[in-house]
């Protein structure tokens, strides 16, 4: 039986190792440290943020809700879609009110010193601003102290994002 050592700081890197066992390569070793290089707003295969949900209809309707292929606009080098023309206005009039804090990257994974994809249905609204997780049971995590882990995560960003 191979070996693993997984370290935590990556989800993706435990369904890695786990898929190259499965495959039944020989791994001994698959670890993660550091900041991803790459900073951009999580995409799709398509290139939508946020897997294609519409950003703003978090503020309008409390909830995530698919774009439409339609009613799109481009901002901080994705493409961004959104289920009505008017929400699709109201963001381009003000992106930085409507997009997700950290790129659209995890707010847990942030606090923590990298970078992690969302789950669209996995978020909450603090102080006017939108924050996405991994995954519902990674929220559960960032929930214990929200406070405490936005201000982790706004020191962690700046050199996230330059990849320092």
């Amino acid at each position: 039986m191979a070996q693993i050592d997984v370290s935590r700081r990556r989800f993706g890197g435990l369904v890695l190792a786990s898929g190259l066992v499965a495959a039944g390569a020989t791994l001994t070793a698959v670890t993660f440290s550091g900041p991803a290089l790459a900073v951009d707003p999580v995409f799709t295969a398509g290139g939508k943020a946020i897997r294609g949900f519409d950003p703003v209809a978090y503020f309008t309707e409390g909830k995530p809700v698919k774009g439409k292929p339609l009613f799109t606009h481009d901002y901080d080098g994705a493409t961004w879609q959104f289920a009505s023309e008017a929400n699709r206005d109201a963001f381009a009039a003000d992106p930085a009110r409507y997009a997700p804090q950290y790129g659209g990257y995890c707010a847990w994974a942030v606090s923590q010193g990298y970078t992690a994809s969302v789950d669209p249905d996995a978020w909450k609204i603090v102080d006017g601003k939108l924050y996405l997780n991994y995954s519902r049971s990674v929220q559960r995590r960032w929930e214990r102290d929200i406070s405490g882990h936005i201000a982790k995560a706004d020191t962690n960003w700046p050199g996230i994002k330059s990849g320092s």
